[in-house]
């Protein structure tokens, strides 16, 4: 579809053709991109679905307004809105942007249509784009149903139960094997049980107790009746993870 044809399915004329080409500019393309008009094309939609909605629908309170508002102006609808108007074709994307798909992506199309709205704004202010966005939504404002729309389906049938007095039907829980279930309790992991011991922490290397461990450790008394350790050198260095060097003693006295 060329633009000659997208605008006339707008149904505006641009007294400004650059605010057009700019919205179908995406930032791949180039520097002058379209994401400043599509802030102005999201505000702009809003105001104009809240408006159509206060005036069609007087008897709806405020959430549920919001409600379907949000639902018309999701990304999911104006997707669809762009793919009627064979918008992917016309928009204009960078080498890399095009072979990754980028003109059927949703959101990409969502985003060129809101900026569309934009350029509008900007080029004959809100009653042109207000004339644009329901020739465009025609279809979804002719078959709106708020009672309806929106609503997941859950809680479409609780709604449909309760008008007619119905209890909500309730489903069994799962029954899952007892292996299954058992879950560790973080504390478990983090504290020992009462009555067990904590676990030792192993003595650093050269020590009484891990001389003694290695059956390295002899014991003599010297003077003042202190006690002293004569492991040799070479073994307290293999203890603590080194090779002895030629220069080292091959035995020395240490107090442990």
């Amino acid at each position: 579809m060329s633009s000659v044809a997208l605008r006339d399915r707008l149904g505006h004329a641009f007294h400004r053709p650059e605010l057009f080409l700019q919205a179908l500019t995406h930032r791949s393309y180039g520097a002058t991109h379209n994401e400043r008009l599509e802030f102005i094309g999201d505000a702009v939609l809003n105001c104009v679905v809240a408006a159509v909605l206060y005036e069609r629908f007087p008897a709806i309170p405020e959430g549920d307004l919001s409600r379907v508002r949000a639902n018309l102006v999701n990304r999911d609808t104006l997707a669809l809105l762009a793919r009627r108007l064979d918008l992917g074709a016309e928009i204009r994307l960078g080498e890399g942007e095009l072979r990754s798909g980028g003109d059927q992506r949703p959101s990409l199309l969502a985003d060129t249509l809101e900026a569309l709205f934009g350029a509008v704004f900007l080029d004959a202010g809100y009653d042109a784009a207000r004339a644009v966005i329901e020739r465009v939504y025609a279809v979804e404002f002719e078959g709106l149903d708020p009672a309806a729309l929106g609503k997941d389906p859950k809680t479409r049938l609780q709604e449909w139960l309760q008008a007619r007095r119905l209890a909500v039907p309730t489903m069994p829980s799962p029954r899952w094997p007892a292996r299954r279930m058992r879950r560790r309790s973080p504390s478990s992991a983090a504290f020992p049980r009462s009555g067990s011991s904590p676990r030792q922490r192993p003595e650093p290397p050269g020590s009484r107790a891990a001389c003694r461990g290695r059956g390295l450790c002899q014991r003599e008394r010297g003077r003042g009746g202190l006690a002293r350790c004569l492991t040799t050198r070479r073994d307290r260095i293999s203890v603590r993870g080194r090779l002895p060097s030629s220069g080292d003693r091959t035995s020395a006295s240490r107090r442990c």
